[in-house]
């Protein structure tokens, strides 16, 4: 077991609870949308604009954070990211009205995309080679565990405090990992040189990414191809994402670093990555909604159900990284027992029925949180295992990239599947909801009694009916969505277990004393 130094250790603390501000950020404001919209008189699709401003500068300076790491030096640049997203905390709530709220949420997405890929860059150099892994468990506690307890610590703040304090919180851990960033944390001895700034590639990149968050943001609530203005950013982020690789391809010294995919176990590495982003965020999305949306739970009983999952993976993660530093088989097996227990979870939440309690979410949660654990550490492990020097930052902003678009991706697939389905099955239960049928007939008669009983006319009573008929058949048919999309998620992750193959390179045999079989992280 490896044994840290009290420097090691506090730089661990800080880097992983700076990385795990900007993730709370990022599921925390979901559950005080409402009382937002109440105190600040915004409407619903104002109120949108507080997740789409923070996500769209953030998953921007991600892709940018290796190129700044070698501009402004990577202790310097985690430090100021964190200064910036502080003192943006701040005025986010003091915000008075939506779009100060807005411009403020947008200001400190710039400093939290600065904090996720440069705390991990630091964790991977602080470690020696052969404590990776470990390394990777302890940034991917943050990484797992930060979006999971979001929506908990939101929930309870909006119940007991004001929406105000979801942003005032992170003042007082800013400012103390700002001090023991500057104090703590060194450069790396191999000194990265920045290139100097590619203003095309800059106004590509931020078109592109940009303009391809909001549509993956906004699409599904503005119908996506049928409002022009999401029909001309698709546009634009396909031209722009084209001409941004041709130009990142084509000059000597790039921005971004795009040729690191010719390295195969970062490529492999980086799709997984991808996948990874899609069932993390996806999942930690549909649950949520799942309970209170379908279920009638609080968001304080949702954040407690989520709970037990995510202390799950963080329990898994320091497992897996021992486990890697012992080599006793390769990592890609790790990765495939995790794929096989999110199967597990993904077809026990599609047996739930409306009649579930909080309690039968447990273990299917906990499945989940140890298949996490296991497919995170071992895939950003081999991802990471071949960079050396000044490719590690570029790397650790590259694949925090494509994860956080992954899951901006599948958060998009969901909700316009969950939309469509759900309007396929309510108009086939329909269909059966008519006066020739005995059975919708009787429910419909019974019912009309029933409110007449109270008082109202025979037209109020039968309207009242086929309200509450049209309620229960619109439960059922989001049911029915639910279920079927849980056992297709967990049919997409199964079918991903054999391209595991492509991480796997046995070396030839090394003759030792013990005559041990060497595996690579290829």
């Amino acid at each position: 077991m490896a044994k840290f130094t009290s420097a090691q250790i506090i730089i661990i603390l800080t880097v992983v609870s700076a990385a795990m501000l900007q993730l709370i950020d990022t599921s925390i404001v979901n559950v005080s949308l409402t009382q937002m919209m109440g105190n600040l008189g915004a409407s619903f699709e104002d109120i949108g604009w507080v997740i789409t401003s923070y996500a769209v500068s953030n998953i921007i300076m991600i892709t940018l954070s290796g190129w700044m790491s070698a501009t402004f030096g990577r202790k310097y640049y985690f430090a100021g990211s964190i200064i910036l997203f502080t003192t943006a905390s701040i005025f986010c709530g003091l915000s008075t009205n939506v779009w100060q709220l807005v411009a403020f949420r947008f200001i400190q997405g710039i400093g939290g995309g600065g904090l996720i890929s440069t705390a991990q860059a630091i964790l991977v150099e602080t470690f020696p080679k052969e404590d990776l892994g470990l390394a990777n468990a302890i940034y991917g506690i943050g990484v797992i565990v930060g979006p999971a307890i979001g929506p908990t610590l939101g929930g309870y703040i909006t119940d007991n405090l004001a929406w105000q304090w979801i942003f005032f919180i992170n003042i007082p851990i800013g400012i103390i990992a700002a001090i023991f960033t500057l104090i703590f944390v060194k450069e790396p001895l191999e000194k990265m040189k920045a290139s100097k700034m590619d203003w095309s590639a800059l106004i590509l990149l931020v078109a592109a990414i940009g303009s391809l968050q909001v549509v993956l943001e906004k699409g599904q609530s503005e119908d996506w191809f049928q409002t022009r203005y999401i029909t001309v950013l698709a546009i634009v982020a396909a031209i722009g994402i084209i001409f941004f690789i041709w130009r990142e391809l084509t000059v000597a010294q790039p921005m971004v670093n795009l040729r690191l995919f010719t390295n195969r176990s970062f490529t492999t590495g980086t799709l997984f990555n991808f996948v990874l982003g899609f069932g993390l965020y996806g999942t930690t999305l549909i649950v949520p909604i799942f309970c209170q949306g379908l279920l009638g739970f609080t968001a304080m009983q949702t954040g407690l159900i989520l709970l037990p999952g995510s202390l799950a993976t963080a329990a898994m993660m320091p497992v897996v990284g021992v486990l890697l530093r012992r080599k006793l088989v390769h990592p890609a097996v790790y990765a495939g027992i995790g794929l096989l227990l999110f199967f597990v979870f993904t077809i026990s939440m599609g047996k739930m029925n409306p009649q579930v309690a909080p309690s039968d979410f447990f273990w299917p949660l906990i499945m989940r949180g140890f298949g996490m654990g296991l497919i995170f550490i071992p895939l950003t492990t081999i991802s990471l295992s071949t960079l050396k020097g000044t490719e590690i930052p570029q790397g650790t902003s590259l694949s925090n990239m494509v994860r956080q678009l992954g899951g901006s991706i599948g958060v998009a697939l969901i909700t316009t599947y969950i939309t469509s389905r759900t309007a396929v099955h309510y108009s086939y239960l329909a269909e059966n909801i008519t006066a020739s049928n005995p059975n919708a007939s009787s429910r419909i008669s019974t019912m009309t009694n029933y409110f007449m009983s109270l008082g109202y006319d025979f037209n109020s009573a039968t309207h009242r009916a086929f309200a509450l008929i049209s309620g229960l058949v619109s439960q059922q048919a989001a049911m029915l969505t639910y279920k079927e999309m849980f056992q297709d998620i967990g049919l997409f992750f199964i079918c991903l277990i054999p391209l595991l193959f492509m991480f796997y390179n046995k070396k030839k045999p090394v003759e030792t004393k013990k005559e041990q079989t060497e595996w690579t992280l290829e």
